[in-house]
């Protein structure tokens, strides 16, 4: 046993030829996945008479109603089950539309192809973005100190775009259709920018607001640092958005908008008809274990306010700024009540920022594992916390959290007399 974690203290496994032979065994079973679905799929649907790209589904549906001038029908679960079975048949399981008025405005772009066609150029699309914030986090600037001193994009280990095609978190938004590699993409280009262009990382933050749950936390960091100008294009971005769509749907499709939060909140949310299983939450894991609502929501709301003190103290420390960008994208997937496994794909820029950090100074102990965990997290979460109802997301996501806090603190964030007690990066 002694000998077990000191391989795993030290990351003695995570080799690059051992990441190399993962990453590519695992996109050669995905890719081998997704054409045996494609093969035995029947137009829209696959074998079992779902919907290709499940969850992907509930977009289309409501973009055809927006062609047809009925915006708000998607915001009334009835109607919108009612053309989800039109398009993919009676048997079709509900796949509810949860998202405020903006994102209309895609779902009625992509309502205008055929289906298939349509979920292909979303994930395609979303997928490209997905890979250039990650390539973007790997070239920026070393320090903030220093914004125009970028590394030479040549030099790059062209390892990453294979370990970025295989996270796993990517291959469960390829089968559900989902959007977190839009997501992942907007956090992680905004923070990438973040000290070079502050207004391109407000405006990237603003259109973030598809998905309000994730925006917790970043105005506080960003006020805490007087980051004003990223502020106040962020504002403006989500200003024009609500102007736009206000003068295109009309006011009514806010008030069938917020109709529709409170079955989210209850429905989806509080009694877990999603699936606790699915909901890397702090609260899914209060109530998944029998907890109250009320009690769930205090856990929730004392650990959102733990991260958020500890962002405050970490992003105002002259501390690196890659161990400040994937701190702050970690906690915001931590402070919500609400993040499914297909979301963990926004930590895929938080594993790219630590691992640039790594490799420039260093890995402590642990770190090296850690990484390695948060990288296979989503490949087994849900079925972990089906079988066992041990979300193990939300660890892995709280222990790196914690061991970016701990390297942010032995690399300047506390007094001397803190740090002598730590342990030296290696």
């Amino acid at each position: 046993m002694r000998a077990i974690l000191e391989i795993l203290r030290s990351g003695a496994l995570v080799t690059r030829e051992r990441m190399r032979f993962v990453g590519a065994a695992l996109l050669v079973a995905f890719v081998a996945a997704l054409a045996i679905l494609a093969a035995t799929s029947h137009g829209p649907n696959d074998a079992l008479g779902r919907p290709l790209g499940t969850d992907f589904s509930n977009v289309y549906a409501a973009g055809t109603y927006v062609l047809e001038g009925l915006p708000q029908a998607p915001f009334d679960p009835t109607l919108q089950y009612t053309r989800e079975q039109v398009i993919f048949g009676t048997a079709t399981p509900f796949f509810g539309w949860h998202y405020p008025p903006f994102f209309l405005f895609v779902a009625a772009l992509l309502a205008c192809m055929p289906y298939v066609p349509a979920l292909l150029a979303w994930q395609g699309v979303s997928l490209g973005l997905y890979l250039l914030a990650i390539r973007a986090v790997l070239v920026a600037p070393a320090t903030s100190a220093a914004p125009d001193k970028r590394p030479d994009a040549s030099a790059i280990d062209p390892l990453w775009l294979l370990l970025a095609l295989a996270f796993p978190a990517v291959f469960v938004n390829l089968g559900h259709g989902h959007n977190g590699l839009l997501t992942a993409a907007l956090v992680g280009s905004a923070l990438a920018v973040l000290d070079r262009r502050p207004m391109l990382a407000g405006l990237l933050l603003g259109l973030l607001v598809y998905k309000p749950q994730f925006g917790i936390l970043i105005p506080l960091v960003l006020a805490a640092t007087g980051r004003w100008r990223t502020i106040a294009a962020a504002a403006a971005t989500i200003l024009a958005l609500v102007l736009v769509t206000t003068w295109a749907f009309g006011v009514p499709v806010w008030d069938a908008f917020l109709a529709s939060a409170q079955f989210t909140r209850t429905v989806v949310l509080e009694s877990g008809q999603t699936g606790w299983h699915k909901i890397q939450s702090v609260f899914a894991v209060v109530r998944m274990w029998g907890g109250p609502v009320g009690l769930a929501y205090g856990v929730q709301a004392a650990v959102t306010v733990a991260l958020a003190a500890s962002l405050v103290w970490l992003w105002r420390r002259p501390v690196d700024f890659n161990l400040k960008a994937a701190a702050l994208i970690v906690a915001s997937l931590l402070a919500t009540p609400y993040s499914l496994d297909y979301d963990m794909t926004t930590l895929a820029p938080v594993i790219a920022f630590l691992a640039v950090h790594g490799i420039r100074f260093g890995f402590a102990p642990w770190e090296k594992t850690a990484l390695t965990a948060l990288w296979l997290a989503p490949l087994v979460a849900r079925g972990i916390a089906g079988a066992t109802l041990i979300p193990i997301g939300v660890p892995v996501m709280a222990a790196v959290f914690g061991l970016t806090l701990r390297r942010a603190a032995a690399t300047g964030g506390l007094p001397q007399w803190w740090r002598s007690a730590q342990y030296p990066i290696r």
